[in-house]
């Protein structure tokens, strides 16, 4: 096999791998929109510090912490267990609990009935 063949059958090789590529990457992104795990709610103990984001803690806030997601992204949580959802707003970073996802604070938590509980079972869905 000449030299020219090996080109072309490396630059067929390489768009083939960049199509199943571009295909997972896709799929994702869908995949992506939701997320499912277990979600927490702040301490009191965290009022009035500084957030990840610069701004003040407030239990009193519709707020909550995520390891990942940019700062301003509001996401819509939803207990799974017994329906109820609230829209936060994410300003921090964390939890740092092995399987959990989200860090509520204590109103977020309040109207999602889970200050009892302490941790439950949600979905978080990205508000457009």
């Amino acid at each position: 096999m000449g030299t020219r063949s090996r080109l072309i059958l490396a630059c067929c090789l390489a768009g083939l791998l960049m199509t199943g590529c571009a295909g997972k990457a896709q799929a994702h992104g869908k995949k992506a929109s939701t997320q499912q795990g277990v979600a927490s709610y702040y301490s009191d103990r965290f009022q009035g510090r500084t957030t990840a984001s610069g701004e003040p803690f407030n239990q009193q806030a519709l707020t909550a912490a995520h390891p990942t997601l940019p700062f301003g992204t509001r996401v819509l949580v939803s207990r799974e267990d017994n329906g109820r959802e609230v829209e936060v707003l994410i300003n921090d970073r964390g939890p740092y609990v092995k399987g959990r996802i989200i860090d509520l604070s204590k109103r977020a938590a309040k109207e999602l009935g889970m200050l009892k509980r302490g941790t439950v079972p949600v979905e978080i869905s990205f508000v457009q």
